[in-house]
């Protein structure tokens, strides 16, 4: 077991120096460590850093650890946030019809791969009630309609809260969060969709493409923000196609791409190797 710190602040001399030696002399070892410095001088660089130690013989109760470090980061400007690897995220996921991010994501967690703690699937369709009930996750069906969507919002909001989540998955949900929504969340909703936008928006995009006679195809992770599909990009990947390529056949290669994509952010979030810089991520290896 191991404890996070991931900090950014403004770059400047003796930041891994300090930290370092916070930690050691404390009695920690740190077993991997990360860093990346933003923008030049002229620009005013920011200086960002994942660092991860063992706690085993640490001489600071984990549960004291932040409030150790905050003369440190006070001293530094930093924001500094810490974690701990065998405390698994409280993740819930939200979905629609489309099955392949979710039952992905099931696998990979049932299978030890995924490591979060996943209380709850939440949905406006009825139709994965029984593959959550075969892996053991609690299924809430709450129909939204236009109507409705208020509503149905704020019962989604509770059913959250009830469940303690500190992540939420999108995986296909289709359904536009409100501001409200993304507010209760910041940087901790996860989203994926095809890389096409802002071109072939809306239904059928892959039809679309197809018309258009692309030769690259693409998904995005990002987190959710109040500007639609625009938030800090976690993860993207693509794949080459041809002239030979149907619409079935660019759907079925976009749906492998967003299972994967969406996968690795997933990960990288419940890994604390994510820091968010404005619109922007810092995505740690």
């Amino acid at each position: 077991m191991s404890a996070v710190l991931l900090l950014s602040c403004p770059d400047q001399r003796g930041v891994v120096a300090a930290t370092a030696e916070f930690i050691a002399a404390r009695n920690g070892n740190i077993i991997h460590a990360e860093q990346h410095v933003d923008g030049g001088p002229s620009e005013g660089a920011v200086f960002f850093q994942r660092v991860e130690f063992e706690v085993d013989g640490f001489a600071v109760p984990r549960e004291s650890i932040a409030a150790e470090f905050a003369p440190l980061a006070k001293q530094f400007g930093m924001t500094a946030d810490v974690s701990f690897t065998d405390v698994p995220v409280p993740t819930a996921i939200l979905a629609s019809k489309q099955p392949h991010c979710l039952y992905d994501l099931l696998t990979r967690w049932r299978s030890g791969e995924m490591p979060m703690d996943l209380r709850v699937i939440v949905s406006n369709h009825p139709d994965h009630a029984e593959i959550a009930g075969h892996m053991g996750v609690p299924y809430l069906h709450l129909p939204v309609t236009s109507e409705s969507k208020p509503q149905q919002e704020q019962q989604v909001l509770e059913a959250l809260s009830a469940h303690g989540i500190e992540l939420v998955v999108m995986a296909r949900y289709m359904q536009v969060l409100s501001n409200d929504f993304i507010d209760c969340y910041p940087n901790q909703i996860i989203n994926i969709h095809h890389s096409f936008l802002p071109a072939f928006i809306g239904a059928n995009p892959y039809r679309q493409a197809h018309d258009r006679g692309v030769k690259l195809i693409g998904a995005t992770a990002h987190y959710a923000t109040s500007d639609l599909d625009e938030g800090p990009i976690i993860g993207q990947d693509t794949a080459h196609v041809s002239h030979r390529d149907n619409v079935q056949r660019l759907t079925a290669l976009g749906r492998d791409l967003e299972t994967v994509v969406l996968a690795r952010a997933v990960r990288a979030h419940l890994e604390h190797r994510v820091l968010v810089y404005g619109h922007k991520t810092v995505v740690f290896s």
